[in-house]
């Protein structure tokens, strides 16, 4: 289905108007040359509204939009526990673990392990995170944006996943960081808005015009297995979702692992101007994804109302989007389009980071690295796009739950994840072969888990092998112990908060407190 001249023109208008304004907040004085921080980090000068908005562009994209849409449509308003809990998983990043990265003065996560532990596990978790960002993140954004635009717009899927890519790292790749934080404000305002759009014209369609309030109570009616935001034992989603494991299991390990200990996120946070304004954008966030599930499921959920017999749940958000007004219609296009870009963008300069500061310098030595990071950097970013760009589709063609695709698959390593960081941060005794244990026991014990007990719930899961991987560090670290001299105390880290700060986190609790009791 094309769009109309006026569609066309809203999307124009966004595009010529993002790349413009990148290219200006990009700009540096008379005389100064851009250098790693500059570009990684954004000079360290990131403000706090603009960590809070790059934090959520960074994360709600396809992945997010399409794909928890599909799954609103096939499991229901359950699947919004992961947007409900990463609201105060967010907030104990910024209490707890936030303020030990800030101190270190790290660019990143790969070199804090470097400070903590060795150069072994640097290495290893830096090839790690470049081989899931690209072959994972990257290709699925990429792969759900393109469906987007051929749905909506009858783009050609080769030709979206082409104009998708070219376009994030052109807006983005003189910028870097600086580039896509301070235009994310942009992104966010559109997503938001294009999202509330959407989901008032799908109520609006339930209620045959009665209004939004009429429609929700619609769908609550008309399908109200949609509404259970805890599943019991011998739900057709079980597995999924498995019971108060999403609110007390494996679920907590995802979300700090995504939020805590991601590049591709906490990159933000490290570029702040201070602790004080890094925790102010991720309460910021925070509240921001509580709003998340009305954009990325309530339309999944109504288009379940609305048609049955969709080809697959994935084609949830894209066919909803054929049912809105011209003029409105490009409007949520573009909001689609800057969730995607804005991913594209942030999750190139992640990569581009992670191979110029933690792998070029195993690679090259230290006199041929200097003064040339930052084309490093731009170099890479522009080869990780295009190996994603011809990846995406032998890789995702053929899973119609691309969102639950995903959090399975990066199951596998999160559990070593967070035991390597939490013990390390908050454990003297963790050494670094018990680091390097617990992340190869990670991918072990997850695929013997899942050919050998299939049955267990992918959460069930995690959060099982993260308790096995902290015992195996545990025990190794205590029978051959050593010297941790990279080890940050505790006690020499600022943790209190303002009072603004433990405000918002009260707030943040007693929302979910009543989400989950009205829906449980």
């Amino acid at each position: 289905m094309a769009l109309a001249n006026i569609d066309l023109t809203i999307v124009a208008i966004y595009a010529i108007a993002l790349f413009a304004i990148a290219q200006w907040v990009s700009r540096e004085q008379a005389g100064h040359e851009k250098d790693a921080a500059d570009y990684f980090l954004a000079g360290r000068g990131l403000p706090w509204w603009a960590i809070g908005t790059s934090l959520i562009a960074a994360n709600i994209s396809a992945e997010q939009i399409i794909g928890m849409s599909g799954s609103g449509y096939a499991i229901g308003l359950a699947i919004a526990s992961y947007e409900w809990m990463a609201a105060i998983t967010l907030i104990l990043v910024g209490k707890f673990l936030l303020p030990v990265f800030l101190k270190t003065g790290i660019y990143t996560m790969p070199q804090f392990l470097e400070q903590r532990y060795d150069g072994r596990v640097r290495t290893v978790m830096a090839v790690f995170w470049l081989g899931v960002y690209v072959l994972v993140n990257l290709t699925s954004i990429l792969w759900l944006g393109a469906l987007a635009m051929n749905t909506v717009a009858g783009v050609p899927l080769t030709y979206g996943l082409v104009l998708l890519g070219v376009f994030a790292v052109a807006y983005s790749l003189y910028g870097g960081l600086k580039a896509v934080a301070l235009t994310d404000i942009i992104q966010v305002v559109l997503l938001v808005l294009g999202g509330l759009l959407i989901a008032y014209t799908l109520l609006n369609l339930v209620s045959d015009g009665a209004g939004v309030v009429v429609g929700f109570q619609l769908l609550m009616e008309q399908a109200p297995d949609k509404f259970d935001m805890i599943f019991e034992e011998g739900h057709p989603h079980y597995a999924d979702l498995p019971g108060l494991s999403v609110l007390l299991g494996g679920m907590w390990i995802m979300n700090i692992s995504y939020w805590g200990f991601n590049q591709y996120i906490i990159q933000r946070a490290l570029a702040a101007k201070s602790v004080n304004e890094a925790q102010k954008g991720i309460v910021f966030a925070a509240f921001l994804k509580l709003l998340m599930p009305v954009i990325v499921v309530l339309p999944g959920i109504a288009m379940f109302v609305l048609n049955t017999d969709l080809a697959s749940p994935d084609q949830a958000y894209p066919s909803a989007m054929t049912l809105l007004p011209v003029g409105i219609k490009g409007l949520v296009f573009a909001a689609l389009l800057a969730a995607i870009v804005s991913s594209l963008a942030s999750m190139c300069n992640s990569i581009s980071t992670i191979f110029t500061l933690d792998i070029a310098p195993t690679m090259m030595a230290s006199a041929s690295l200097e003064g040339r990071r930052v084309v490093i950097g731009r170099t890479v970013s522009v080869t990780a796009m295009a190996i994603a760009m011809m990846a995406a589709k032998p890789l995702l063609g053929d899973f119609d739950q691309a969102f639950q695709y995903i959090q399975e698959f990066t199951g596998f390593f999160t559990p070593g994840i967070v035991v390597i960081f939490l013990l390390g941060m908050f454990w003297r005794g963790t050494t670094a072969s018990a680091a390097l244990l617990a992340a190869i026991g990670s991918a072990v014990l997850s695929v013997a888990f899942k050919l050998w007990m299939p049955e267990l719930p992918f959460i069930d899961r995690v959060g099982v092998v993260f308790l096995l991987c902290a015992g195996i560090a545990i025990a190794w670290s205590l029978a051959r112990p050593k010297a941790q001299p990279g080890f940050v105390e505790p006690s020499g880290v600022e943790f209190g908060t303002s009072t603004a700060f433990n405000l918002s986190t009260l707030a943040v609790t007693l929302i979910l407190v009543f989400f989950y009791t009205v829906w449980w």
